[in-house]
């Protein structure tokens, strides 16, 4: 349990100094993480409950096949807070869920499907 108390104490320290010494500062004007190798089966309120540890979830978009409806496996999730982006591409990128590896990370220009383009600008 101790080691959860010192990812936390880093997280907040991580909040307070701001991440300008970072690589995230370049996407410090953007609430938005794409969300890559989302297991099928997880519903939009899976993805909250998965996210929200990090900060409150303030919009998902999880885009479905148009000729079959299902999930396409990834999505984008906007926080109230850009600071729980950070947070959230740093503890879950990687992680597992129902044997799924989750690819989380940044975007810099978000647009949604009605949006012109992809423009979706995620990192690489």
């Amino acid at each position: 349990m101790n080691v959860v108390r010192e990812i936390n104490a880093i997280n907040d320290a991580e909040l307070r100094l701001g991440v300008s010494g970072s690589w995230h500062d370049t996407y410090k004007d953007s609430a938005y993480i794409y969300v890559g190798g989302l297991n099928y089966e997880l519903t939009e309120g899976d993805v909250i409950t998965i996210f929200s540890q990090y900060g409150e979830v303030a919009n998902v978009n999880l885009p479905r096949d148009k000729a079959t409806g299902k999930q396409r496996g990834f999505g984008f999730l906007m926080y109230e807070d850009q600071r729980s982006t950070v947070l959230a591409v740093d503890n879950l990128n990687g992680a597992k869920v129902l044997g799924k590896t989750l690819r989380v990370d940044h975007v810099r220009d978000y647009k949604d499907a009605e949006g012109e383009g992809r423009g979706w600008g995620v990192a690489r």
